[in-house]
């Protein structure tokens, strides 16, 4: 062996030696048992409340106007913020608002301070005469509503009286003896096929058109240890310093006051009725009127429907004429001084037939200019239903007669208030031509068929604005008896 074989066998051995295993194996220690963590208990999600659906605010049926007017009844002023809510219950978008504005035909009596829409100011109107047009930022929607206020000041004209055939009666303003704030406020009129309705004033009837609404008025005097007598169209209560008065679905708000008023009421069901009267003059008829009306209400809630209101107020009125407003009418003082103790007078009969405009104007609307006899005629024919009713012995020795008759009606009965031709041929159309047709048809129909048609005319028509095609229309319904020859004679139109 060489030596370098021997080198590497002495290598090899050492190497052997030095990895070998030793005699016994060490003892291993086991490894610990784990202990299983514990599962913690999780908490059950909550079961997620779906959101509540968002109710939509229900429009409202009818515009509501609220009034803060403060009134000094020496200086004759009358300071007013009102707001209007109004309900586009139209099908259409509205870009502007129509307003009539009555104490503007008078000068220097009406001075606007002021308008705003959801607060913020307005300069997109004018104002001529009695019509206010607002243009609107953004389109009123349909079914949304228009938040309205307006500020202005009134000073109140002479309320002078002149001849009906040259001159328009004059309420509005004061009298030596009474402030009378009829139309007095701005109010959105009617809007119908695309047009909002305001007509030119005339010389007599009304060329007003009435949305029904809701009112809430709040009045203060300058001076209240001085404040005179209250007659209105609303209920009153008291609020601070303020009486607030409140009617609904009302065609207008009317206030009547006087330091020489007497009141004296009665109640009827749940409705009270005071007559505002004055002087001694005024005492006797003020009774006399009082249980007329109360009388009037009565029956007609019976035969035609219910008086809607809580109150009906009777004002003896400071200058020659009577008027009908909602739950409130003036009485000419004439027929107070004319009362002779009986029924066959007008203190009596015109108070019924201004009672009878609580059915026929109030709650049943028309277009008081262009058809003026549907509301005209029925309350006049109510004045024969409420002597038929109570007085029967006097229907044809006197009412017929003088009240009808005697001025010899022509004419047709559908006339507007400017083709009238004068106060009386006016009246002998609209009310007695008006009037003569309805008897005629209760005659032609029957009394069963007439008084259900009236009640059915009353139900369909309460709260809206009819025409005259509404009431042919509703008659139909009631009655296959022929009566073609009756809107022949009576009617320039034929209506279906």
């Amino acid at each position: 062996m060489c030596k370098k074989t021997s080198l590497l066998l002495s290598i090899l051995f050492l190497f052997l030696t030095s990895c070998s295993m030793p005699s016994s194996a060490p003892t291993l220690t086991p490894a610990p048992t784990l202990t299983a963590l514990p599962i913690p208990t999780l908490t059950p999600v909550p079961t997620l409340t779906a959101l509540p659906t968002e109710t939509p605010i229900p429009v409202p049926e009818r515009a509501k106007y609220t009034l803060n007017a403060v009134i000094d009844y020496d200086a004759r002023t009358v300071v007013v913020d009102e707001s209007i809510a109004y309900p586009n219950l139209t099908e259409q978008q509205l870009n502007a608002v129509t307003l009539a504005v009555e104490p503007n035909l008078w000068t220097d009596v009406f001075e606007l301070t002021g308008i705003s829409i959801d607060g913020a100011p307005v300069t997109t109107y004018t104002l001529n005469g009695q019509r206010l047009d607002i243009s609107l930022s953004s389109f009123l929607k349909p079914k949304s509503i228009l938040r309205l206020n307006i500020q202005y000041k009134l000073t109140l004209p002479l309320a002078d009286q002149q001849d009906p055939n040259i001159a328009r009666p004059s309420i509005f303003g004061y009298t030596k003896r009474q402030i009378n704030l009829v139309n007095w406020y701005p109010f959105v009129v009617p809007y119908n096929n695309g047009e909002w309705t305001l007509h030119e004033p005339w010389f007599y009837g009304e060329h007003l058109v009435y949305e029904a609404a809701d009112y809430e008025v709040f009045v203060r005097f300058a001076d209240p240890a001085s404040a005179p007598v209250v007659a209105s169209s609303g209920f009153p209560e008291a609020a601070g310093e303020s009486t607030r008065y409140t009617i609904e679905s009302a065609r207008a708000f009317v206030l009547s006051m006087s330091r020489e008023f007497s009141v004296s009421s009665m109640q009827v069901g749940d409705v009270t009725v005071s007559s505002y009267f004055m002087g001694l003059t005024g005492k006797d008829g003020g009774q006399a009127v009082l249980q007329t009306s109360a009388q009037a209400v009565q029956l007609f809630s019976q035969r035609y429907g219910p008086y809607p209101h809580k109150t009906l107020s009777i004002a003896m009125a400071d200058f020659k004429d009577s008027m009908e407003y909602s739950a409130f009418f003036y009485h000419s003082p004439l027929y107070y001084e004319q009362y002779d103790g009986t029924n066959s007078n007008y203190l009596t009969t015109i108070g019924v037939h201004e009672t009878a405009h609580q059915w026929w104007f109030e709650q049943v609307g028309s277009d008081q200019a262009q058809q003026p006899w549907l509301d005209e005629s029925l309350c006049t024919y109510s004045e024969l239903v409420y002597y038929e009713h109570y007085y029967p012995n006097i229907v044809n020795d006197w009412w017929w007669p003088y009240r009808v008759n005697y001025y010899n009606p022509q004419g047709f009965a559908d006339i507007p208030i400017y083709d009238g031709q004068g106060f009386r041929p006016y009246t002998n159309s609209a009310y007695f031509q008006g009037a003569r047709f309805l008897n005629d048809l209760r005659g032609r129909i029957g009394d069963e068929a007439f008084f259900a048609f009236l009640q059915d005319y009353f139900a369909q028509g309460r709260g809206r604005i009819l025409s005259t095609n509404d009431f042919f229309s509703i008659l139909s319904q009631h009655t296959t008896t022929d009566y073609s020859d009756l809107v022949r004679q009576y009617f320039r139109h034929i209506y279906q």
